[in-house]
């Protein structure tokens, strides 16, 4: 891999002080390292980012750590040591983001608030995550993943029909929240670099989830109704056959997705060649979305007749072949042990100090066609002396005494 078009040096040069901790903040300056910022987190020395310790392993950062804090750089201090939390100070001067995702406030009290970072670094982006919104009645409140989910709307079109709100699988408030903040944070350097403007990016998982149901406020436009629950079909409207059939195999994941889509007819031709029904083409009880939709029911037993006679991979490829969108349900195991991903470097095996070898799902965007290399999450507090001399330019013997007073680790 040529080491210059891997993505990592899109962002060569950029500082980012990162005091966030759990996943919607680290995973927008895990997305900003990989691309070649320097990402410096910024880490209480007793115990440092509480998604360190959630395996409850003595010692060993928990996998949960690791998959959001690669290609970073670990500094500790002491932030409530006036000596500490001017040593921040200090090194925010010299950075060209600033993030945090403290409960509401709490950044306001160590005295890291935005009005006092922007005035020491007038060109600063200064960005926050939080829960809810300034102006909401909420924001006050503490919000993970499932609250935002839960808040933002996500919950109410996720589950069956007729059973009650589910929260959909992926961490959509957490990491969708943090990548939608990585590419705010991305325009305002671009435009700081003909401007030299500074900014203040603010973003509520709550009001990014808005950002991931547009489709449901669509729907909701043409019928006049709140978008509703659509099981494994879409808040959009159902196109029959068009959802998980079940496959040979009978395991909780053996199933395919089939998609006919509204705007192409022949993939339900296509299909009925697929499982043998020549005979239905062109049949009007069956040939238009609307007419299939009365038969749901119906059709997608007929659909499911077929794929219970062959395995999912097998399914996915024959209906596939047919020029007809369709996918295998591949749990997290199959997808680990498929050894494209790592051999398309999506998915490599690092070596951890601690952790040791460690498969880790990496940035998917490919520069020149490579996605960017991959460095294993920090040990706490294993850049303090680094980041202190070569940001700051401390001398040696000046680290030591503030690791001696307990300013840093």
């Amino acid at each position: 891999m040529n080491a210059r078009n891997g993505g990592e040096s899109c962002l060569a040069g950029v500082r980012i002080l990162d005091l966030t901790q759990f996943e919607a903040g680290p995973s927008c300056t895990e997305a900003l390292a990989w691309l070649g910022a320097e990402v410096v987190k910024v880490e209480n020395p007793n115990s440092g980012d509480p998604g360190r310790s959630l395996g409850g392993k003595p010692g060993v950062d928990d996998p949960y750590f690791l998959l959001f804090n690669a290609n970073k750089k670990s500094l500790t201090v002491n932030l409530k040591d006036p000596k500490g939390l001017a040593l921040v100070k200090d090194l925010a001067k010299q950075a060209d983001v600033f993030v945090e995702n403290f409960a509401p406030g709490a950044i306001e009290r160590l005295g890291l608030g935005p009005d006092v970072v922007r005035a020491l670094n007038p060109s600063i982006i200064y960005c926050q995550v939080k829960g809810f919104g300034e102006g909401s009645k909420h924001e006050k409140n503490l919000a993970f993943d499932m609250i935002a989910q839960a808040c933002g709307g996500t919950m109410s079109i996720t589950g069956e029909r007729d059973g009650r709100p589910l929260k959909p699988g992926p961490s959509l408030g957490d990491t969708g929240t943090g990548m939608l903040l990585a590419i705010s944070i991305l325009g305002a350097l671009y435009r700081r670099k003909e401007t030299g403007q500074g900014d203040h990016l603010q973003v509520a998982m709550q009001d990014a989830m808005l950002h991931y149901i547009r489709i449901a406020f669509a729907a909701q436009a043409r019928t006049g109704q709140a978008a509703g629950r659509a099981a494994d079909s879409s808040v959009s409207g159902a196109n029959p056959p068009m959802g998980t059939f079940p496959c040979k195999g009978g395991g909780l994941n053996d199933y395919v997705y089939v998609y006919t889509s509204r705007a192409n007819p022949d993939h339900w031709r296509r299909l009925l060649k697929v499982i043998g029904r020549e005979d239905l083409i062109g049949d009007a009880r069956y040939d238009s979305p609307a007419a299939r939709a009365e038969r749901e029911a119906e059709v997608n037993e007929m659909i499911a007749a077929w794929t219970r006679q062959h395995t999912k991979h097998e399914a996915m490829e024959i209906i596939g072949a047919a020029g007809i969108p369709a996918g295998a349900v591949l749990d997290t195991m199959e997808l680990s042990t498929d050894p494209s991903f790592e051999q398309r470097g999506i998915m490599p095996v690092i070596d951890h100090p601690k952790a040791g070898r460690f498969k880790m799902v990496a940035w998917p965007v490919r520069h020149s066609g490579s996605p960017p290399p991959v460095a294993p999450a920090p040990l706490l507090g294993e850049h303090t002396a680094d980041v202190l001399a070569h940001w700051l330019n401390l001398p040696e013997g000046e680290i030591g005494t503030l690791r001696q007073n307990g300013v840093v680790g």
